[in-house]
């Protein structure tokens, strides 16, 4: 018995840790300053040209569209070494385990929910218009 006490203690001082969400990286996502597509009169420009970002920490991010050119919004590499908890866009939430592209026609947002587990140099752009400015940069260390 003078053995099982030990063990016993050990025991109850875990109990309030059940359910405690240490660890879990998702909780409490950081927001980033909106990513806005469009800013200019020609409709090419981003609000925000670069991003900072660390692994293993939780943010989320708003793609916007301003309206003034369609944006095929991409990320490849960006989006394949991401946890993605979840997208939101349109009044709903989309739980997904990987994005390809969010497609913009008009004016519009999206909000994605991360995690990156990769460092590295990506670039968000909309596709086909790099070259005239509507890209950014993510670091993540």
């Amino acid at each position: 018995m003078k053995k099982l006490l030990p063990a016993l203690a050990l025991f109850a001082s875990l109990i309030p840790l059940a359910g405690h969400t240490a660890g879990y990286l998702a909780t409490k996502p950081q927001a980033l300053p909106d990513l806005v597509f469009g800013i200019d009169e020609a409709g090419y420009q981003v609000s925000q040209p670069r991003y900072e970002l660390e692994t293993g920490k939780s943010y989320s991010l708003k793609i916007v569209s301003s309206g003034r050119k369609e944006y095929a919004v991409r990320a490849p590499e960006f989006f394949t070494f991401i946890w993605l908890r979840k997208v939101e866009a349109g009044g709903m939430e989309i739980k997904a385990s990987a994005l390809y592209e969010l497609e913009f026609e008009e004016e519009g947002e999206a909000e994605i929910f991360f995690v990156p587990i990769k460092p590295g140099t990506y670039s968000i752009s909309a596709a086909g218009l790099e070259h005239k400015g509507a890209e950014a940069q993510i670091k993540v260390k």
